[in-house]
């Protein structure tokens, strides 16, 4: 009889002790409670798109009058295949920027490439240094990324580019982009023809879309520039710069082409040249450029740049949306 009553408390000590161990422990719940407050995050093309924007910076100076937008203007989608590929990136996309001595001194390019670089990165090329006495060739490693390529030539103008060396030379570095910067030395001609300039560009061009059917193109306005005038040689500015700025213009418009407008952006015939001055942005010349003034000149290209390949990502973006 002891023994069963011994059993029995051991029986219910035990039940007691299972009780509290399962009590102290929190019951979990066979499925958890979804949370209102968050949305559902996934690898769609909309998060994909908008993870391609760029940040960039503003460069034009404060002190820089009568300014406008700094843009491309590229009414008829020029660049768009161009851009297509930058937010693609699955190989080398290569740019080639050509022009006279602003180009050949390559700062000014330079600092587009360097930026672009890193906005999408450096494998694609190996890191040498650029500077007036080195080649503004990059040197490729075959990996995907931004390629960009400087040939500039002092004192050149559309017309006198046009060799068939420099010709070949583009077409052999099978460009995705070609920047075409001249008009400086278009305006110092004395008897400057825009008949003149435009058969020249239309010739350039031409060769170059013959050889290079693959490329999409943008102009560039020259940035101003001073002249001699009188027999004591004082500098005035260049009257002629507003002709070869509005030939071009006028060329982009009626060929569908991009253009990058410098001159205007940086304040036009009536500012242009007064705020790189104020600005000791040119050498004793008043022609060329410090490099303060070419680092400038690099940093709103790039800007401009950024900005019309961001609006193509606001665009794609846009198009996931609907």
């Amino acid at each position: 009889m002891r023994w069963n009553k011994l059993c029995v408390w051991i029986a219910w000590c035990v039940l007691c002790l299972w009780t509290m161990e399962v009590s102290a422990q929190d019951v979990l719940p066979v499925k958890s409670r979804p949370d209102r407050h968050s949305g559902h995050v996934s690898d769609s093309k909309a998060m994909q798109q908008l993870l391609k924007f760029v940040q960039v910076s503003h460069a034009m100076p404060a002190s820089f009058r009568e300014t406008t937008e700094n843009r491309i203007e590229d009414p008829t989608g020029e660049l768009l295949p161009f851009w297509q590929k930058l937010s693609v990136l699955d190989r080398p996309l290569r740019i080639v920027h050509i022009g006279d001595s602003h180009v050949r001194g390559h700062v000014f390019p330079y600092v587009v490439r360097r930026q672009l670089e890193d906005d999408f990165g450096r494998e694609a090329v190996l890191d040498m240094q650029v500077n007036y006495r080195t080649s503004g060739l990059a040197h490729e490693t075959g990996a995907a990324g931004i390629v960009y390529h400087i040939l500039g030539v002092n004192g050149a103008t559309y017309g006198s580019f046009s060799t068939p060396e420099n010709i070949q030379q583009i077409i052999d570095l099978n460009p995705d982009l070609v920047i075409l910067s001249f008009g400086t030395n278009e305006a110092h001609a004395r008897r400057y023809s825009s008949t003149e300039h435009i058969a020249h560009i239309d010739y350039l061009l031409g060769e170059l879309k013959k050889g290079c059917p693959q490329a999409v193109y943008l102009l560039t306005t020259p940035p101003g520039a001073y002249v001699r005038n009188g027999r004591r040689g004082a500098r005035v500015i260049n009257p002629r710069t507003k002709l070869v700025v509005k030939t071009e213009q006028d060329y982009a418009a009626s060929r569908k082409l991009a253009l990058w407008d410098m001159y205007h952006i940086v304040g036009g015939e009536r500012r242009a040249c007064l705020n790189w001055s104020a600005g000791n942005y040119y050498q004793r010349d008043k022609i060329h450029f410090t490099q303060d003034g070419y680092i400038l000149q690099g940093l709103l290209l790039h800007e401009a740049i950024i900005k019309s390949y961001n609006n193509y990502v606001e665009t794609q973006l846009d198009g996931t949306r609907n």
